[in-house]
C-alpha cells in the first residue's frame, strides 16, 4: 500500500502559540499520539510517500533517520517530486497519479484544506486530521476501511 503522508497538521500538530520541540537531527518531534497511529497502520509491504513541504529538504536516507529516531520503522519512503512549480498539494498529488499509473491501493493522509477539492476517485482515500490535533488513535478506524 502507498501512503501519502504530510507531516506538519498530521505528525507534527500545528500549535501556533507554541513551536514544537526540535530533536537532535533538527527535525520536529513527532506527536506521540500520530507516532502510536502510524505504528498501527502501516507494515513491512507499505511505502509512506511524503507530501510534506518539506520533502525536499532531506535525502531519502535521512527521511529514514528522521522518522526511526521518532521510533517509526521503515524502510520504504519515497516523495513527490520536488514543488519547483508552487503547486498546491492538490495538484502536487493529481499530477502525481497522472504519471504513476498506479494499481496499488493508496490512503492519503493530510490536512490541507487543498485536497477537498481532489477528484472523487482519490478523495475517497482521503483522512483529513485536525492540524491542531494531528493523526490520532481514532483515525485508525476509517484509515483500517480504507485499506
Amino acid at each position: 500500500m502507498l501512503l501519502f503522508l504530510d507531516i506538519d497538521g498530521v505528525m507534527v500538530p500545528a500549535k501556533g502559540w507554541k513551536s514544537p520541540e526540535l530533536l537532535n537531527d533538527g527535525f520536529p518531534e513527532f506527536s506521540p499520539k500520530a507516532t502510536i497511529a502510524l505504528q498501527q497502520l502501516i507494515s513491512d509491504d507499505d511505502t509512506i510517500m511524503l507530501t510534506t513541504s518539506h520533502k525536499a529538504n532531506f535525502s531519502i536516507e535521512e527521511w529514514k533517520s528522521i522518522f526511526r529516531n521518532r521510533g517509526i520503522h521503515t524502510n520504504k519512503i519515497e516523495r513527490l517530486p520536488e514543488n519547483i512549480d508552487n503547486l498546491n498539494r492538490k495538484d502536487e498529488i493529481v499530477n502525481w497519479f497522472k504519471v504513476n499509473n498506479t494499481e496499488e491501493n493508496f490512503i492519503i493522509i493530510d490536512d490541507d484544506t487543498s485536497l477537498n477539492d481532489l477528484p472523487d476517485y482519490l478523495k475517497a482515500h482521503l483522512v483529513q486530521p485536525s492540524p491542531l490535533i494531528g493523526l490520532t488513535e481514532e483515525h485508525l478506524v476509517k484509515l483500517s476501511e480504507l485499506r
